[in-house]
């Protein structure tokens, strides 16, 4: 409320009686309750004149008069009136936050900070010291007096020495240096602690026994030694030629032949400690421990580390860096192929090559540890580049190989030969062009192990592993299939379509899927070689990754060089959904442990990961992990909530899922608790709800 005023006090004239004001003018004690009255204040009455006065009372009471504001509120309850209005004046800073939040690592979550003691505090003016210009009397007395206790104290500890001297006493003062602190505001303090008793130990060893030995050598003596080291040396010259001589006669002789040495030098390397087993094993555990000391932040960041943020942003989630897997053999050459291993989920194999038709070279795999970072635990070279990797589901010692000039190979990861255990040839059967993708095939005990090929000479192939060597069986020849119609003579064309990738259904065994470089998928079964079960179009250039949803049957993604990421069912012949990256896609997987998560990764150095259940249109994460460098292949990890990534540059990055990220989307009932359920059901019924919200209609060409 605006309240009547009083102006400032004016002392009366001197002609002016003094007078007080009326009672219009109502009490000061209370702040705006000064003339507040419905009816205008009354006009001050003129002063009569006054009677002559002496000097001594020349001094009048000051009198004041009310003004009412013209502003004033005039309508006003006495109610209101009688209102009182209090103002506290604090001592707090206006500028100075007071709802600062820092995040709390011990009760994970987030807390206000306290206000200090001093965070209010101002400091107007502040003095200390005292200086004294050099150049001025005060200052030239004060040195004086100075040199002259400097020159007291001198003597004083000469004296003090001399006595010493004279007492037999050593002389503790004369070895103390002057301190070089600073000399204005320092302050020594000393504290004595209880010293601990030394304690000596020793050890006694018995001396090695020591035995004299004399002998007398002739001339004759030292050249027969030097004849025998020489034999010894041409026999074992002799034995290398006649292994390698050997190596081309069949994989079972060359086996048989690589045994003998290494069980002739085991049994000379018995006694030998350094390069036993065990010496090896022990180092291999402290070269791990010492390379987690050293990456601890990372180690923990791996385990522990959630990003909180994700609580405050629906929709959206983020990718934590961990470690970048590298070495200097492989700067040069480009990951080709990712895969982790099925019973130890640390364990992951890289493979690399080139896509360049113009940069072929060898070829190098990789395996890597994630409780060994800096190193891999087994590497192998190849002479062509290496297209694709798989380790088998049941021997996971075993992994499949595919090169760049046909070739398909076996290795055993546990072998420390630089060699396969099977290999294709010429003789036996092979590839003509690129091996894109190897797959095992589960089969039963009593059966062979085996796999399955495809590669750009259109043809999808079975190897089976006998005991001397690899056979291959052809399994389907894939067709060129007209888009055209109307025209029959198109229908018909020469040659075969080139094969990029394949998948095997889950649930059917025998039904599988290939994607081609037209950009055509096909659907195809191991029952009927001769034709495709169904055609899917979709995509307009090379399809480089295909892959069944690990939980729903009919489900499967795609993606391609035409920037593209398509969702198919498999009984619609068009695709359900299509998502456009902007770039060609390298690679798309599948989650583990959700049906609707997949990642992608994209030529312009982006992971892009979509969670169909949260957002049906846009990625929840967008992330660039590499700079000047294109991403080229994507795994998920089957325990750990991690990914890894690999680079045309020979470089591998794992990278951490946020909580947003890896949602399972399990039922709760009102009041928060868990509803009993089948995971694998679950997974099922939230790809069954997103399909039937999909429009199923194909869109206009």
């Amino acid at each position: 409320h605006s309240a009547a005023q009083p102006t400032s006090w004016t002392p009366a004239s001197p002609t002016m009686p003094p007078r007080r004001a009326g009672r219009g003018g109502g009490r000061t004690g209370r702040r705006g309750r000064g003339g507040a009255q419905d009816s205008p204040a009354p006009a001050p009455r003129p002063a009569p004149v006054a009677a002559p006065v002496e000097d001594d009372d020349m001094y009048q009471e000051p009198y004041k008069q009310i003004i009412r504001p013209h502003n004033q509120l005039t309508n006003l309850s006495e109610t209101e009136l009688k209102e009182e209005h209090t103002r506290v004046l604090t001592a707090n800073d206006p500028n100075k936050a007071n709802n600062i939040t820092k995040y709390n690592y011990k009760d994970r979550c987030y807390k206000l900070d306290p206000e200090g003691a001093g965070d209010h505090l101002k400091i107007h003016f502040s003095l200390d010291g005292c200086v004294l210009h050099k150049d001025s009397q005060d200052a030239k007395e004060q040195e004086a007096y100075e040199a002259q206790k400097k020159e007291f104290e001198e003597e004083e500890r000469k004296k003090a020495a001399q006595q010493a001297a004279e007492a037999g006493e050593d002389d503790m003062e004369a070895e103390t240096q002057e301190s070089g602190k600073n000399q204005f505001n320092y302050s020594e303090r000393a504290a004595q602690t209880f010293n601990n008793p030394l304690r000596e130990r020793g050890v006694a060893t018995k001396p090695p026994p020591v035995v004299g030995f004399s002998a007398t050598v002739s001339q004759w003596d030292i050249y027969d030694s030097y004849m025998n080291d020489y034999s010894n040396q041409m026999a074992e010259q002799e034995i290398l030629k006649n292994a390698e001589k050997k190596k081309g006669a069949g994989s079972g002789q060359r086996e048989a032949t690589f045994d003998e040495p290494t069980q002739a030098t085991a049994k000379g390397s018995k006694d030998d400690m350094v390069h036993s087993v065990k010496m090896s094993a022990a180092l291999k555990i402290l070269e791990r421990m010492a390379n987690q000391n050293a990456e601890d932040e990372i180690f923990q960041d791996f385990k522990y580390w959630e990003d909180a943020s994700d609580q405050f942003r629906e929709g959206e989630g983020s990718l934590l860096p961990l470690w970048r897997f590298q070495t200097d053999r492989t700067k040069r050459k480009q990951v080709t192929a990712l895969g982790w291993n099925p019973k130890y989920p640390d364990l992951f194999a890289v493979g690399y090559g080139s896509y360049d038709f113009m940069r072929q070279g060898s070829g190098m795999i990789c395996c890597y540890s994630l409780k060994n970072t800096n190193h891999p635990e087994y590497i192998f070279s190849t002479e062509s580049g290496v297209m694709c990797i798989n380790f088998h589901p049941n021997h996971s010692s075993l992994l499949a190989v595919g090169c760049y000039d046909g070739t398909v190979m076996v290795y055993d990861v546990r072998n420390k030969m630089n060699r396969p255990i099977y290999m294709s040839s010429i003789k036996t059967g092979k590839h003509t062009d690129p091996v894109w993708q190897v797959f095992w095939q589960e089969e039963d005990l009593a059966k062979e192990l085996n796999f399955f090929s495809i590669s750009s000479d259109g043809r999808v192939a079975n190897w089976i592993m006998s005991k001397n060597e690899l056979k291959m069986e052809p399994v389907m020849q894939l067709k060129l299939v007209s888009t055209v119609k109307d025209d029959p003579e198109e229908t018909s064309l020469s040659g075969l379509a080139g094969g990029c990738c394949f998948d095997f259904n889950r649930v059917s065994e025998h039904l599988f899927i290939v994607g081609t470089e037209e950009g055509k998928i096909h659907k195809c079964s191991k029952a009927y070689s001769g034709q495709y079960l169904e055609t899917y179009i979709g995509h307009h250039m090379a399809v480089y990754t295909i892959r069944w949803n690990p939980f729903h049957p009919r489900v499967f993604i795609s993606c391609s060089a035409d920037w593209t990421v398509k969702l198919w069912d498999h009984n619609v012949a068009h695709p359900i959904m299509s998502f456009d990256l902007g770039n060609a896609v390298g690679d798309v997987a599948w989650s583990p442990y959700s049906s609707t998560i997949f990642a992608a990764v994209t030529s312009d150095g982006k992971v892009h990961v979509f969670d169909l259940a949260e957002n049906k249109h846009e990625p929840l994460c967008e992330q660039k992990v590499v700079k000047r460098a294109k991403l080229t292949h994507v795994n998920f990890n089957q325990v750990e909530p991690i990914i890894i990534v690999g680079d045309d540059r020979g470089g591998v990055n794992s990278l951490k899922l946020s909580p947003n990220l890896r949602k399972v989307h399990e039922p709760y009932d009102e009041e928060g608790v868990m509803i009993e359920h089948d995971p694998v059901q679950l997974q099922i019924d939230k790809m069954d709800r997103l399909l039937a919200a999909a429009d199923t209609k194909p869109a206009a060409s």
